[in-house]
Parts: structure tokens; C-alpha cells; sequence
């Protein structure tokens, strides 16, 4: 892993066609970049900052954010401690929304650089540890909360489950909500680009799943579905969406051909993939033009120009 090398052909064989139709997404003259590597222990949650032209992303185990400049190439601690931040996301005033595991809760980056905490407890008790987060067009803010950071002093703090594994809903005023129960630890979670439909990995189903679910009156969830059944080795993580509704998803089982990003179309038909030396924990898309895949994988921090755009979130 240490002696990874970008491809030196073009174009590059780590972009996989899995079915012609990916053929449209996929750039020639583009390679799979190494950005960054050997700083993290669990490389999470990437999320893109065109304002200030640069990607930050989280360490979970390593108690700290990074941050990465487009212009420069530069990389350096964001925040540490970070509480353990997993995912990130942007809420539709362009302010930073964070899954932290030490503080079992979702929290907000205020332009000022002060934290408010926007969700700790559900009926009087904790959160597990949210995990992931998306925020919806009319400003609702949505997140997993499996319980993954309090099974060990890793990537958390252990303690007792006080709440099942739930995916919640904030509604603009503040108003803490759960949308889907009974969901084996919910992880990565994305919007179709109409909002008609969230995806959310159930990652501890055997095998792992990628349910559907369609959004009723943009509060409520219903017609639960598998979309995409993961087999035996899939292991489905965080993912984004693009214009097209295609799912580009985190991946990873430690072989070749199963770490990096998985591609599935909307009806949930893998049609391409990204090989990388290192299992993928989640991804965004970034860069001027949103065309820019950042891949958060274990130690390192990967990126690769497609050609299609990601789903705007503000």
C-alpha cells in the first residue's frame, strides 16, 4: 500500500466498466489520485467546501479532522479533538454538520467556529453514535445512529446501547424525530437527486443490504425495499449520489477487486468501479464543477475526475 502508484497509462485500469453504460461516466484522461496518505487511521467522512476550495474529512480513531486545499495540495489537523467526528455534510446555509461518536450526537459549525450541539438525546436518552448524515432540501437534517462508536474505547467510548439502532429525522425547528426502526445498524445514507427516495446501508444484515425507501410528504419514510443485495463479501459503507441518481459507494473486504467505490445505477445494477489499494469508507464529490470524486479510504485520502456532476446539497 505504501508503494502505491497512480497508473502511469491512460486510461486507467483502475476504473472498471462493469456495464457500457458507466462508459459515459468515465474520463479517459483521468486517473485515480493519491492526495494524502498515511495520517489516518479510518478515513471518513469527506465533505467538499467550494467556498474555500478544499476537503475535510475525518479520522475516526485518530480523534481528528483534516483538512485538505485545492490550490496548494496542502494537509493538516482541522480539529482535535474532533469528538470522534465520523460523517460530515453541509446544511443548506453552507454550515458544517458533524456525527460525533464521543459526544453521541450531531453537532454545527457556526461561520464563527463555535459548536452547537443539534441532537444528544431522544425521549430523555442517548444517542448510540451517529454515524452519517444528509440534509434534506427544506433544511431537515437526517442521520444514522448505529452503535458501532460505543462497542470499544477505539473509536469512542464504550457503553450500553440506551436507544435501538434508529435513523432519525431534525425538522427545521429543531424537532428530533425517528423515521425508520428495526433497520441492523444503519451506516451511509444519500438522497435520490428528486428527494422521492432515501438509500441507507443496513451493515450488519447478512448479507449487507442498500435499502430504498420512498419519502412521504418529506418527513416519513415508507415502502421499505432491498435495492442492492451486497452478496457474500459486499460491504457497503457511506455514499453520494450523482445528477443521474447513480449510488457511488464506499467498499471494502481487504481483496482486490472489492476495495474502492462501487457504482450502481438506480435500479441497484453495479456498472462500475473504482479499484483502490485500500478499502473505501465514504466519498463526495467536490471541485469547481462537483465533478471531482474524493474518496476517504482507511489511510489515505483519494480523489478521481468523472464525468458527471454530484447531487448539490445547498
Amino acid at each position: 500500500m505504501s508503494g502505491w502508484q497512480p497508473s502511469p497509462r491512460y486510461p486507467d485500469p483502475a476504473v472498471v466498466v462493469a456495464d457500457e453504460s458507466f462508459n459515459r461516466y468515465r474520463l479517459p484522461l483521468a486517473k485515480v489520485e493519491r492526495l494524502a496518505t498515511g495520517i489516518t487511521r479510518w478515513a471518513e467522512g469527506p465533505v467538499w467546501f467550494g467556498d474555500q476550495r478544499c476537503l475535510l474529512w475525518s479520522d475516526v480513531p485518530g480523534n481528528c479532522m483534516w483538512r485538505w486545499d485545492e490550490e496548494t495540495g496542502a494537509v493538516g489537523p482541522w480539529r482535535k479533538p474532533s469528538g470522534y467526528a465520523n460523517g460530515n455534510t453541509r446544511d443548506r446555509q453552507g454550515r458544517l454538520l458533524t456525527c460525533e461518536h464521543g459526544g453521541r450526537r450531531v453537532s454545527r459549525t457556526e461561520p464563527d467556529g463555535a459548536i452547537v450541539a443539534l441532537a444528544e438525546r431522544f425521549e430523555g436518552k442517548r444517542l448510540n453514535s451517529p454515524n452519517d448524515i444528509v440534509c434534506k432540501s427544506d433544511g431537515s437534517i437526517w442521520f444514522t445512529d448505529p452503535s458501532f462508536g460505543i462497542l470499544g474505547w477505539y473509536e469512542g467510548a464504550k457503553a450500553e446501547p440506551e436507544l435501538p439502532t434508529n435513523v432519525y429525522r431534525i425538522d427545521p425547528a429543531g424537532v428530533l424525530s425517528v423515521v425508520a426502526e428495526g433497520i441492523n445498524q444503519p451506516n451511509g445514507l444519500a438522497f435520490s437527486p428528486d428527494e422521492s427516495v432515501l438509500y441507507i446501508v443496513e451493515s450488519r444484515s447478512v448479507p449487507r443490504k442498500i435499502l430504498a425507501c420512498d419519502v412521504k410528504g418529506g418527513k416519513s419514510l415508507a415502502n421499505r425495499r432491498v435495492l442492492i443485495d451486497a452478496g457474500p463479501k459486499g460491504t457497503p459503507d457511506g455514499f453520494r449520489v450523482d445528477v443521474d441518481g447513480n449510488l457511488w459507494c464506499g467498499w471494502g473486504m481487504g481483496e482486490a477487486g472489492l476495495d474502492g467505490v462501487h457504482v450502481f445505477n438506480p435500479d441497484g445494477r453495479l456498472i462500475g468501479r473504482i479499484d483502490l489499494p485500500e478499502r473505501c469508507a465514504n466519498v463526495c464529490f467536490g471541485g469547481a464543477h462537483r465533478n471531482r470524486l474524493f474518496m476517504a479510504a482507511s489511510t489515505s485520502l483519494y480523489a478521481l475526475h468523472v464525468n458527471t456532476q454530484g447531487v448539490p446539497y445547498f
